[in-house]
């Protein structure tokens, strides 16, 4: 039976041993950091990603909105809900790649506006208590006119990171709303 002196000893030598060895010690601090690294790479991707969605929406707006401009949509002969159907369609081809206005068209709004000369614009907050809220009405301006012309646009972005703590959602549900404004003023033709 050994001694309870040689087993202190024997107990002190495997502390310090253990004490010693560096085998492991990065597979234990990385353990400790990787889900902070982790979390903190999928926020930064989540962030670029909403921008480039953001720039992506503002681009085909304009670009959509052009057909208001050049009275394309206005002189086609179409009626009013195909005209905005017609608006719809263009802009969700320009930006199908991001967007699920395809498979869900209720998932991009569309509000156009036509004002007359020297009418105030107010544009409010469509957020109300976390939803998107309307009304949103589809109104080019008539030909020959000189009317102001804003064209908004949303769209309402899935987020995924804001269950680890970052949360930029503005909308209930872990959305973020996408939002997109095109004005112009339209000069009438000489």
């Amino acid at each position: 039976m050994p001694s309870p002196a040689v087993a202190t000893v024997s107990i002190g030598n495997a502390l310090r041993r253990f004490r010693r060895n560096r085998r492991g010690s990065v597979a234990v601090e990385f353990a400790l950091i990787a889900p902070i690294f982790f979390a903190l790479l999928f926020a930064i991707i989540e962030t670029g990603m909403v921008f480039f969605a953001g720039q992506v929406l503002e681009t085909g707006t304009q670009d959509s909105g052009r057909l208001l401009y050049t009275n394309q949509i206005q002189t086609s002969g179409l009626s009013a809900p195909q005209q905005q159907t017609q608006f719809f369609d263009d802009l969700c081809n320009r930006v199908k790649t991001l967007f699920n206005c395809i498979a869900d068209p209720t998932s991009l709004v569309v509000d156009v506006r036509s004002y007359p000369p020297g009418t105030t614009i107010n544009i409010a907050s469509p957020i109300v208590a976390g939803s998107l809220t309307g009304p949103f009405v589809f109104q080019p301006p008539p030909l020959g006119s000189s009317n102001t012309v804003v064209i908004r646009v949303f769209y309402r972005w899935p987020l995924f990171v804001t269950g680890l703590g970052y949360n930029i959602a503005n909308l209930n549900g872990s959305q973020r709303l996408l939002a997109a404004t095109y004005a112009f003023h339209v000069e009438p033709p000489p």
